[in-house]
C-alpha cells in the first residue's frame, strides 16, 4: 500500500475524530496572531495607539492568558473534548463579541487575554490533546491532519479578511467570527456523539514515556529535557509571532502594500502543509525525538532572509521556510509530549507547556514593538531572532538522545 493510500485509509477510519481536530485547529485561528493582526491598523488607529503601545497591550493580555492555562490545560484531562471544547467555542465566540464592541483602549488587555486563552490556548490545546490521547501508533498521522485546519485558516483567512476589511467594517466582521463559533459547535457536537471520557480509557490505551513510566507535571517539570525543549517551544511563538503581529510594519517599511506581503503567505501555508505530511509520517516511523534537533533550521535561513529581502519573492522564499518549520512545530512538539512522558497526564504537562509557548508569543510582539519605538529596525531585529534559533536547535542535542536511550527501557 502507498504512503498515500494508507494516509487516505487512516483519515476515513477516523474521521469524525480528525475532523474534531480539524475544525478545532481552524477555530483556534480567530485567536491566533496571524488573524488578529490582520485589524492591527485598524485598532491601533482606532484607539490611537503606537507600535510599542500595541504591542504592549498584547503582550499583557497574552501573558495573562499564559498564566491561566497553566491551571485550566488540566481540564483536558477530566473533561470530554465534545462537553470542553464546546464550552470553550463559545467562550471564543464571547471573545469575538467583546472585540466587536470594546468602547475603549483600556479595556483591550481584556480583549487580547479572552481572544488568547480561548482561541490560541485552549482550543488549540484541546486539539492536540485530543490526538494525542486518542491516537497512539498513528499520532503523528492524526497531529498532522488536525493542523491542517490551522493551515486553511492561515491560507485563506488573511486575503480573505484584508479583502473584506474594504467593503465591511472590522467591527462588524467579528460579529460573524461569533455567529460562525457558535454554529461550529453543532457540529462538534454530531462529530463526537460516541466519544469515550478520558477516564474510560482503560490502562491499554495509555501510552507510557521514558523508563516505561507515566509522567507527572511535576515530574516532567524536574526533567532537564522539559527545559531543553523551552528555547524552541517559546522562541518559535515569539518571534515567529513578531513577524506576522507587525506584517503591515514590515510590508511598509520594506515598500510594499500590506496586500502584496498577504498574498505570500499562501505559498508558506503550502510548504507547512507538506512540512506536516512529511513530519507526521516521519513521527511514526522514526520516533519523535530522532527529528527534535533539526526541525529549527529553515527558520534560522527564513529569519536572515527576512533582515536581507531586497524583494517580496526574497520574502517569499522566507515565508515558505517558516512553513517548512512549522510543520515541525504543529506535529513534533505535541508528539515530544506523549512520546517522552507519556499520555495518562498529557493534559496538565502540554498545559505547562503551552503556558511556555502562549508566553512567548506574548514577549515576542512586547519586545518587537518596544525596539520599534526605541529605533531598532524590525528588519534588523530578525538577524538576532536567528540567532537565538540556533541557540535553541543546538541545546537540544545532548538532552534528545538520552532521551531516546530512556525511552528504549523497558517498563
Amino acid at each position: 500500500m502507498s504512503r498515500q493510500t494508507g494516509y487516505l485509509n487512516f483519515i476515513r477510519e477516523n474521521l469524525p475524530f480528525l475532523a474534531t481536530g480539524f475544525l478545532l485547529s481552524f477555530l483556534s485561528s480567530f485567536g491566533q496572531t496571524f488573524f488578529i493582526a490582520i485589524f492591527g491598523g485598524e485598532i491601533r488607529e482606532t484607539y490611537g495607539l503606537s507600535n510599542g503601545d500595541w504591542g504592549l497591550i498584547y503582550m499583557v493580555g497574552t501573558g495573562a492568558s499564559a498564566i491561566v492555562m497553566v491551571f485550566a490545560g488540566g481540564l483536558a484531562d477530566r473533561f470530554r473534548v465534545r462537553s470542553l471544547g464546546i464550552v470553550v467555542i463559545l467562550m471564543l465566540a464571547s471573545a469575538c463579541l467583546f472585540m466587536a464592541f470594546n468602547p475603549v483602549a483600556a479595556l483591550l488587555p481584556l480583549v487580547i487575554f479572552a481572544l488568547r486563552f480561548t482561541g490560541q490556548g485552549m482550543t488549540s490545546h484541546v486539539a492536540t490533546v485530543a490526538m494525542s490521547r486518542w491516537f497512539i501508533a498513528t499520532r503523528g498521522r492524526a497531529l498532522a491532519v488536525a493542523a491542517f485546519g490551522f493551515m486553511l485558516g492561515e491560507a485563506t483567512l488573511p486575503l480573505t479578511m484584508v479583502w473584506l476589511k474594504s467593503f465591511i467594517d472590522w467591527r462588524t466582521l467579528w460579529v460573524y467570527f461569533a455567529v460562525f463559533c457558535v454554529a461550529a459547535c453543532f457540529v462538534l457536537y454530531r462529530l463526537l456523539r460516541l466519544e469515550r471520557t478520558p477516564q474510560s480509557m482503560g490502562e491499554s490505551t495509555q501510552a507510557t514515556g521514558m523508563q516505561g513510566k507515566h509522567w507527572t507535571r511535576a515530574d516532567a517539570l524536574r526533567h532537564p529535557l522539559f527545559w531543553a525543549m523551552i528555547p524552541a517551544v517559546m522562541s518559535f511563538s515569539g518571534f515567529g509571532t513578531a513577524f506576522w503581529f507587525h506584517q503591515a510594519h514590515f510590508a511598509e517599511i520594506k515598500g510594499w502594500s500590506h496586500l502584496a506581503l498577504v498574498s505570500v503567505f499562501p505559498l508558506g501555508t503550502l510548504a507547512l502543509l507538506l512540512s506536516t505530511v512529511g513530519y507526521g509520517w516521519a513521527i511514526d516511523r522514526f520516533g519523535a525525538a530522532r527529528l527534535l534537533p533539526v526541525y529549527l533550521i529553515p527558520l534560522i535561513a527564513a529569519f536572515i532572509l527576512h533582515w536581507y529581502a531586497p524583494t517580496l519573492g526574497w520574502t517569499a522564499l522566507a515565508v515558505v521556510l517558516m512553513g517548512i518549520a512549522g510543520g515541525g512545530q504543529a506535529t513534533l512538539l505535541n508528539a515530544c509530549w506523549a512520546e517522552f512522558y507519556g499520555t495518562r497526564h498529557i493534559g496538565a504537562i502540554k498545559s505547562a507547556a503551552a503556558a511556555l509557548m502562549v508566553l512567548g508569543s506574548a514577549i515576542g510582539p512586547g519586545l518587537s514593538g518596544w525596539l520599534i519605538d526605541k529605533g531598532v529596525g524590525f528588519e534588523v531585529q530578525q538577524l538576532g531572532y536567528a540567532a537565538i534559533f540556533a541557540f535553541a536547535a543546538i541545546i537540544l542535542i545532548r538532552p534528545t538522545r538520552k532521551a531516546r536511550q530512556a525511552l528504549a527501557i523497558a517498563p
